[in-house]
């Protein structure tokens, strides 16, 4: 069963309605009524209640235990009929078939308008935690848009019968005062923010000011801030103290500046210092490399004739000793002795032939020429040297996209480093390792 039936206007009755332009907050009374409470506050039956949209009409009834409210939500437009208010059948009873007249206290609450309410901070101090003994003085400005979205959490916090529009927002200007002003002074300490920056970082306090701001309103004005806007930071330059502090933060800066660049070169240096070692060890690496492969060239050439000179050495003691069998003594006393003479030929033979094959290993040995020495190179990756690589490993490297023509290399002999693209030498690898290139598509039908 619904509080009201259709509108059904006639005699002297009461349009229950808002005509105000501005309002957060509206009592109304009947037309005529004094400031009596019970006249002012009587419902006569057959009256229409009028609520616009983003208006709600809040009916107050007074009871022994408390208040109870019937909230109407626009839009609306009809009759009263006092028998369809549930809470009023209980309270009157229907000793008049429902068309009695009731006591209530009506009041509108604007949902849709905003209340726009100007601040201004007054000059306060905000100290820097580096240096306490110099406060530089502060003022801020702006501006908030507040309005009504939970009514029922506002009604629990403020008495309708008393309200006053400009108290309220007397109160919801301090609060708004005291946060700006503890927030703006504790941004140093809590945010890390020096304090000559404070005035240039509106937008950083604004985000910093609006989500605590907005909390606060809710929980203890029951309204939505809207919108929140930090104008202007002023801060007062003629003091004393703030001449001070720009004069020392000034000269730290400019130490840091120096002992930054100080720092800079010696890094530099260090890096260069460093470089130097790491090419240093790098070509001692490579000579050292170099020459061991060069003396394996060579021993490998004079192996063969090494060994020929120390098996003739052998091979000519043995040909002494050969030379003596014939004269040793069998038993029967000196002379010539065939049993020698016979076993010195077998092995001369034996030794002979050895000295063949050793000959013809030399002189094969001998004929190979040696191998060429192999080109070296080191790459530069990230500004480090590695390496060094050979031609064939080099290759592998540019077809797995390690190596490219912009990167740096180096070979023994090179004056400087060079783009591995710009190394004739090298050219050739990266032109292998590009990818095959696409066949023509297929040509067009002939006409």
């Amino acid at each position: 069963m619904g509080f009201f039936g259709k509108k059904n206007e006639g005699g002297m009755l009461d349009v229950i309605r808002c005509d105000e332009e501005k309002y957060l907050i509206w009592k109304w009374r009947p037309s005529g009524a004094a400031n009596s409470t019970n006249k002012e506050n009587a419902i006569r039956w057959g009256s229409s209640l009028r609520v616009k949209d983003g208006e709600v009409a809040v009916f107050v009834y007074k009871q022994q235990d408390g208040a109870t409210q019937d909230f109407i939500e626009g839009p609306f437009d009809e009759t009263i009929k006092t028998a369809n208010f549930p809470i009023i059948s209980n309270l009157i009873g229907l000793a008049y078939a429902g068309q009695s007249p009731f006591q209530a206290e009506v009041y509108f609450i604007n949902l849709q308008g905003q209340q726009d309410l100007p601040f201004g901070v007054p000059y306060f101090d905000v100290f820097d935690p580096r240096f306490m003994d110099f406060p530089v003085r502060m003022a801020a400005r702006g501006a908030i848009k507040f309005s009504i979205t939970d009514y029922r959490a506002f009604i629990k916090l403020h008495r309708l019968v008393n309200f006053d529009l400009e108290q309220f927002r007397v109160l919801v200007r301090d609060a708004v005062l005291k946060y700006v002003k503890g927030i703006i002074s504790n941004i140093p300490a809590d945010h890390g923010m020096p304090v000559l920056q404070i005035e240039r970082k509106l937008l950083e306090i604004n985000d910093l000011i609006a989500p605590r701001l907005a909390q606060a309103f809710k929980d203890d004005f029951g309204v939505n801030l809207v919108r929140f806007d930090l104008a202007t930071i002023e801060v007062d330059k003629e003091t004393h103290e703030y001449q001070q502090l720009r004069s020392i933060t000034a000269d730290l800066e400019i130490a840091m500046r120096q002992k930054q660049n100080e720092v800079s070169l010696r890094n530099l240096d260090q890096t260069q210092e460093i470089n130097a070692i790491n090419m240093a060890e790098t070509m001692r690496i490579q000579r050292e490399a170099s020459e061991r492969f060069q003396t394996l060239q060579t021993q490998s050439q004079h192996l063969a004739a090494h060994q020929i000179n120390q098996q003739t050495q052998v091979l000519s003691a043995a040909a002494a000793s050969l030379g003596d069998m014939s004269a040793m003594p069998l038993g029967g006393g000196g002379g010539f002795n065939p049993v020698g003479m016979m076993t010195g030929m077998a092995v001369g033979g034996v030794m002979g032939g050895q000295m063949a094959n050793m000959m013809t290993a030399a002189g094969q040995t001998m004929q190979q020429p040696p191998p060429p020495p192999q080109t070296l190179y080191n790459v530069s990756v990230n500004g480090v040297s590695t390496g060094p690589f050979n031609l064939v490993q080099l290759q592998e490297q540019a077809r797995g996209g390690q190596l490219t023509p912009q990167q740096h290399v180096w070979k023994a002999g090179m004056a400087n480093w060079e783009l591995a693209g710009q190394v004739a030498e090298l050219a050739p690898l990266f032109a292998a390792a590009q990818p095959p290139v696409p066949p023509p598509p297929p040509p067009p039908p002939a006409l």
